[in-house]
């Protein structure tokens, strides 16, 4: 077996069963899940259907590569929505259709790693698992950046020492964060491109909540928006990740894509050749319908912006929580243990929640998680309301 395995840790949701495990919670409250930060909104039917018109696609083999029309869509989705000029995303070198976000940050990592040189991955902390153990078992060594409340819950990227970056293999950037919800600035974007370039590392920025934001006058740019300010036409060592889990509410479709350095995706498609991870052609065909849409987007965005006014309408006076600038959860502060809160919580509310420190590594003392709960506002209106009440309540109960 690969050694390398004894050095993962129990996935956030292990955790959080082993703690409420021996817990009962009250009689009579249905359980309201505000944990798993899967998407609940009805999936468009277009997609569906555009699915189910192409089933007779299931006697054919996949290309790893995918369907010239689907990357040509990415393509132009990412020219629409982060200011990329007409041309400089080539469908055929740029664009990578990929399985879901995790399975392409993991086989990333893998193929980008060179485990002879000692090299870093470095990631946000609190950060999403699957960065953690793809460096792991890619064999680099994770290192990792907090991202505390007095530096807007991003990583003070000034403090990193210039050996660390010297070191640093891959950079993942998470924006809008999970579980933070904060947005990595257009001029940090830019200073880390630069640093990329001095040190030579590999950008690669999950941006898999990017459609979930509040002004529709104002969508968050990204690392590509940066590429095409710096007039970076060939995205030299900057790559993105996004998914329709999200921003389609279609996280069983299993689709997304990675984009950017064609020097990085021609080597990283042979990887996925011998991976065996070819997205099937049904699925792709209605991919291209979901990307080429954003009508269902909007409204998407339109059930979140009311779950979170409401929810902070009732917990603000309360607790010490604040809007993020996207994603869907809420990175809110409470008394004491974070895990101690989330046990008697659901103990006493039967709502669950997930502890900060559970997302997050301790490094020098410090876990920037601790004395913190994420909350996924994924569930219907109705029981976020009723989720907000019961924290309430249970808050003025203590």
């Amino acid at each position: 077996m690969n050694h390398a395995l004894t050095q993962l840790q129990p996935y956030p949701f292990e955790k959080l069963r082993a703690l409420l495990g021996s817990v009962t919670p009250a009689a009579g409250k249905r359980a309201i899940a505000l944990s798993i930060g899967e998407p609940k909104h009805e999936s468009p039917a277009f997609v569906a259907k555009a699915m189910a018109d192409n089933l007779d696609k299931l006697a054919v083999y996949p290309s790893t590569i995918g369907l010239p029309a689907l990357r040509q869509a990415i393509a132009q989705w990412c020219e629409r929505r982060f200011g990329v000029p007409a041309g400089w995303l080539d469908a055929d070198r740029h664009v990578l259709p990929v399985n879901g976000t995790r399975e392409a940050l993991f086989a990333f990592t893998q193929a980008v790693v060179n485990r002879a040189d000692d090299g870093l991955v470095i990631s946000p902390n609190p950060f999403y698992q699957i960065y953690e153990g793809a460096a792991l078992l890619a064999g680099a060594t994770p290192h990792y950046l907090p991202c505390l409340e007095n530096n807007g819950f991003n990583p003070d990227f000034d403090a990193v020492p210039a050996h660390v970056w010297k070191r640093c293999q891959i950079l993942f950037l998470c924006s809008p964060g999970n579980p933070t919800g904060a947005l990595v600035p257009m001029d940090t974007l830019k200073k880390l491109i630069a640093l990329a370039d001095e040190h030579n590392f590999v950008i690669a920025a999950d941006e898999c909540y990017s459609e979930l934001y509040f002004d529709e006058d104002a969508p968050p740019p990204g690392l590509l928006t940066a590429c095409a300010e710096l007039g970076r036409s060939d995205f030299k060592r900057c790559v993105v990740f996004h998914s329709l889990s999200k921003r389609s509410n279609l996280p069983g479709l299993r689709s997304g894509f990675v984009a950017g350095d064609a020097e990085i995706i021609k080597p990283f498609l042979l990887y996925r050749t011998y991976h065996g991870c070819a997205m099937p052609v049904q699925t792709q065909l209605a991919s291209i319908a979901a990307w080429q849409d954003e009508a269902h987007v909007r409204e998407n965005r339109d059930q979140y912006r009311a779950k979170y006014d409401a929810v902070l309408d009732i917990l603000q006076p309360v607790m010490d929580v604040q809007r993020p600038d996207g994603s869907f959860y809420l990175w809110a502060k409470v008394p004491g243990s974070d895990a101690d809160f989330t046990r008697d919580l659901f103990e006493a509310q039967h709502v669950t929640v997930v502890p900060g420190s559970y997302l997050s590594r301790e490094v020098d003392g410090v876990n920037p998680g601790a004395g913190r709960v994420r909350m996924a506002l994924v569930a219907p209106l109705a029981e976020c309301i009723e989720a907000a009440e019961r924290i309430r309540t249970f808050l003025q109960s203590r």
